[in-house]
């Protein structure tokens, strides 16, 4: 795939862009890889929460970690298929601000992008104030990317499409994660997905008399 013929122009726009904000290369090449972290720390923060939360709410919170996991094994799985050289490999004379990566680094899609969109979303339907913060957090971390000298725009747009994507299949899986989650909850997994404690008095085989508390 020759990923210059498609966008090429625009990722030689974007790196003058970058040659001429040198005081932003610092900042987005630590934020690269920080936006992330920042995305898993809102993940966390969110399960967390959501341990107190019906079992519904925590079988969405579960499966953002298990959507990001899925898209970047399916990212990786398309780098191999396509195998498009990084632009920093195409385009040798155009300064980077990041150093160009090893050849068999393909570049198509963006590993980060894939990463970042998926929790994104994952959180944007759990929690959508949450969920707006992380998307702010991705859109950078997408910029990043070309910023940087690391992707063409287009290795960055067919990484959103793949996390946003796989994001939204947890809608088909909601009900038997929830199942999952449910029997967690009675057991070993307490920990993780929260407890069921029986409202005293309450009659045997009434539902509504659960309520869920955070495991301790």
């Amino acid at each position: 795939m020759d990923g210059g013929v498609i966008d090429g122009g625009w990722y030689l726009d974007v790196a003058g862009f970058a040659r001429s904000t040198p005081w932003l290369h610092g900042f987005f090449e630590v934020y690269t890889d920080a936006g992330l972290v920042l995305l898993a720390v809102l993940v966390a923060v969110v399960w967390w929460r959501a341990r107190g939360e019906p079992a519904e709410v925590m079988a969405a919170v579960l499966w953002v970690p298990l959507g990001v996991l899925l898209a970047y094994g399916l990212s990786n799985l398309v780098k191999v298929l396509v195998r498009e050289p990084r632009p920093c490999l195409r385009y040798p004379r155009v300064p980077t601000v990041a150093p160009c990566d090893f050849a068999t680094d393909y570049s198509f899609p963006s590993n980060h992008v894939v990463f970042a969109v998926s929790a994104a979303v994952g959180l944007l339907l759990v929690a959508w104030r949450v969920g707006l913060l992380a998307l702010a957090l991705a859109v950078l971390v997408a910029f990043s990317r070309v910023y940087l000298g690391a992707h063409y725009p287009h290795d960055v747009l067919a990484g959103v499409l793949l996390g946003a994507a796989v994001a939204c299949c947890g809608l088909l899986l909601r009900r038997p994660l929830t199942a999952l989650v449910v029997r967690g909850r009675a057991g070993r997994m307490s920990r993780l997905v929260g407890t069921v404690e029986r409202v005293p008095g309450a009659v045997r085989g009434d539902r509504s008399a659960d309520r869920v508390l955070p495991a301790r």
